[in-house]
């Protein structure tokens, strides 16, 4: 039997990682995490990546390559993170979060991090790290 499939989109822009800040539930509430959500049925990863992204931030992506190996979540469930940019200049907003940032490489390691997330730190510094744009924002 298949996993449950959770999604994060890794978006970036101008070599930096939008993230966004949960406001629940309680024990979550206040720790960052990547945009993503529950892959519904017959529904492909990345067409999961879309419409979270659309939900959770009013805007559209581009989803690309996966980025970092599977995440194990509680309850049978993983975590598979793409990367992703904006489809356009529409600039993201929180819909169902306190708030959003964008971080850059070296910010990562400082971000207080849900621990799922928190685990894909190395592969979002390549990513970035390789990200154009990154030059200038260091």
């Amino acid at each position: 039997m298949e996993p449950v499939v959770i999604v994060g989109a890794a978006v970036v822009r101008d070599g930096a990682l939008l993230v966004q800040q949960r406001a629940y539930p309680a024990e979550a509430a206040g720790l960052w995490e990547l945009p993503g959500g529950r892959v519904e049925r017959g529904e492909s990863e990345t067409d999961a990546v879309r419409r979270e992204c659309a939900e959770e931030l009013s805007v559209a992506v581009v989803p690309g390559e996966r980025v970092g190996a599977d995440v194990a979540l509680p309850g049978g469930k993983v975590l598979r993170v793409y990367g992703a940019v904006l489809a356009d200049a529409v600039e993201p907003r929180a819909v169902e979060h306190r708030a959003l940032r964008w971080v850059t490489g070296p910010e990562l390691a400082c971000v207080d991090w849900l621990p799922a997330d928190r685990v894909l730190v190395p592969a979002l510094r390549a990513l970035l790290d390789a990200s154009p744009g990154q030059a200038t924002r260091e």
